[in-house]
């Protein structure tokens, strides 16, 4: 179990020849096994956090540990490699391969990881059954509903039993109902499989279920 750290993180873009500071200088504390929200406005920044947290963007100024890891040192390749075995993500479009199962798409880390066709199966099979969905592992997304689709992508974000889970509007996409199956199930999975997890939302339900709500705004964190 490990947590992250996070010190004077900053990022910018360039929209023509305006500068536009999207992270200044954030500070962050997750403890590990601490389930920590993260809220703000639209266009404030969450995802942009989270990518830089999790080693998807790289970022124009400060430190990032995630246990004794220092992310911020990484070479790129060093980076992808220390990504795809130990952080997890869930994004609000499942972003689910269509041309394979949901088995196959829940096995695609290790099969990228080179892990031998057995236990990637019977990996991948585990977590299907273990979010419900041990009668659709042969089904393609087209022939799942939305909330399948995302049961789906949290058992892909954890099949390579990562340290850290990091969830963009997790139920940013589904009904009400459904969103709160999978507020139960995030938690559960959190609590179950020993993770730290940082989520970004709208949702003041998901946000009320974590151990602590932050804020974005201004390009900094605070409590909320």
């Amino acid at each position: 179990m490990r947590g992250i750290e996070a010190r004077g993180v900053a990022k910018s873009y360039l929209s023509g020849s305006k500068q536009i500071d999207v992270l200044r200088s954030v500070d962050l504390d997750v403890q590990p096994g601490e389930m920590v929200a993260i809220i703000g406005a639209s266009g404030v920044g969450k995802s942009t956090l989270l990518h830089v947290l999790g080693g998807l963007d790289a970022f124009d100024a400060g430190s990032i540990y995630l246990g004794e890891t220092q992310i911020h040192a990484l070479t790129d390749e060093a980076r992808v490699r220390f990504r795809n075995r130990h952080v997890g993500f869930v994004f609000q479009f499942h972003h689910l391969l269509p041309e394979f199962t949901a088995l196959e798409n829940v096995e695609m880390p290790l099969r990228i990881a080179g892990t031998a066709a057995a236990e990637r199966q019977q990996r991948a099979q585990t977590l299907l059954d273990r979010v419900g969905l041990s009668n659709r592992a042969s089904h393609r997304p087209s022939a799942l509903s939305g909330g399948e689709q995302q049961r789906v992508a949290i058992a892909r974000a954890l099949v390579a039993r990562p340290s850290l889970i990091l969830a963009d509007e997790p139920t940013g996409n589904l009904d009400e109902a459904t969103a709160a199956d999978l507020h139960r199930l995030l938690r559960d999975m959190h609590a179950e499989y020993g993770l730290t997890s940082l989520i970004a939302t709208h949702n003041p339900s998901l946000a009320a279920a974590c151990d602590r709500i932050l804020r974005l705004e201004e390009g900094r964190l605070t409590p909320a």
